[in-house]
């Protein structure tokens, strides 16, 4: 999907404080925010039909036979304020990437428009970008920790290994691609669950801003603090891999980036935050030497406690030395294990 420029294709006018969106020829109805973050926001949206029945208006052209329509209409519009060039170009590229991906376990891109806007004394930025989702109501892994954690409840042994397979699913497809996508931000507020009734929550991997092609070889010093900037900007710091921090001046760096991210966010699944955050909170403790010396701390869980291969297989792909690793085929064939021992 390449980006529009026509001021047609997205206009926003207030009314009582909702407001109606146009992207490209479909109406949207502002229904209320649901988050925000740096420049961007998130909102629900209803979409308006066409009052013409012979528009070719409406998703249901657009996507037909897509099992991303909603049924009700509604859809998680995301709008960002880009106040530069390269803020433009970041947009444009998080557009081509998410362009790139089709799976049930990655949140689709619908549709989107890029418009031009006149600054003002107001306002700086120049561009605005629409990008419209299916809606997952339910929110992050993230926000359902939070809640859970108030409660002191957490996920069955049988619930962490099916939201953790579904997540290893979606990134298997980004990994497998030629060439392999890293996604680069992989974290429990980018993993949206949907509870369904006597299943495991539908898990789905969003956010691919910072997806880019996986494999780079960095031959200088030079090379390696452009990485390590690159990912200070892009990647949440306590998912972050060790390599992301330290690079070496001769390294290749793959998908296993990915891998240390997955191993924090399964921690995370199991206790609601990464295995390294405690740091944060330690008087001169230092987020950085505990994720590079992999000091990973295991608080108290369930009770009964969660199975003790669990804390194995996170350690597995918490290794500082990206080399020993395992692979995503590997992962996926050790978790369908570990869902055949401990199925309910």
């Amino acid at each position: 999907m390449g980006c529009s420029f026509s001021g047609l294709n997205a206009l926003y006018d207030a009314v009582n404080g909702g407001g109606d969106v146009w992207i490209n020829e479909n109406r949207f109805r502002i229904i209320r925010q649901l988050g925000e973050g740096g420049f961007a926001y998130v909102f629900l949206v209803k979409e308006i039909p066409s009052s013409d029945p012979s528009s070719n208006a409406g998703l249901s052209k657009k996507l037909k036979g897509s099992s991303h329509l909603s049924e009700d209409g509604t859809y998680a519009m995301k709008k960002v304020l880009i106040q530069n060039t390269e803020q433009l170009e970041l947009v444009r590229e998080e557009i081509r990437v998410s362009s790139l991906f089709s799976h049930p376990n990655l949140l689709p891109l619908l549709d989107h428009a890029i418009i031009a806007v006149k600054a003002t004394q107001d306002q700086s930025w120049k561009h605005e970008a629409y990008l419209l989702f299916p809606v997952h109501l339910d929110g992050t892994l993230m926000d359902n920790s939070k809640t859970m954690k108030a409660k002191k409840e957490f996920f069955s042994t049988s619930d962490v290994l099916q939201i953790f397979r579904q997540l290893c699913a979606g990134l298997k497809h980004m990994h497998n691609l030629e060439p392999p996508y890293a996604h680069n931000d992989v974290k429990a507020g980018n993993v949206l669950l949907t509870h369904r009734k006597c299943q495991s929550p539908l898990t789905i991997l969003m956010d691919f801003g910072s997806a880019r092609p996986a494999r780079k070889q960095i031959r200088s010093r030079s090379e390696a603090l452009q990485l390590q900037e690159w990912a200070s900007e892009h990647c949440s710091a306590p998912y972050r891999a060790p390599e992301l921090w330290d690079c070496p001046s001769h390294a290749d760096i793959d998908e296993r980036t990915d891998i240390w991210s997955l191993g924090c966010t399964l921690y995370a699944i199991m206790y609601g935050v990464s295995p390294f955050e405690y740091a944060l909170g330690e008087s001169g403790g230092s987020l950085q030497l505990a994720i590079v010396n992999a000091q990973i701390k295991w608080p108290t869980g369930p009770n009964p406690p969660y199975p003790e291969a669990l804390h194995q297989f996170v350690t597995w792909m918490l290794q500082p030395q990206a080399t020993l690793r395992p692979h995503i085929d590997d992962i996926i064939i050790h978790v369908d294990k570990l869902i055949s021992k401990f199925s309910r």
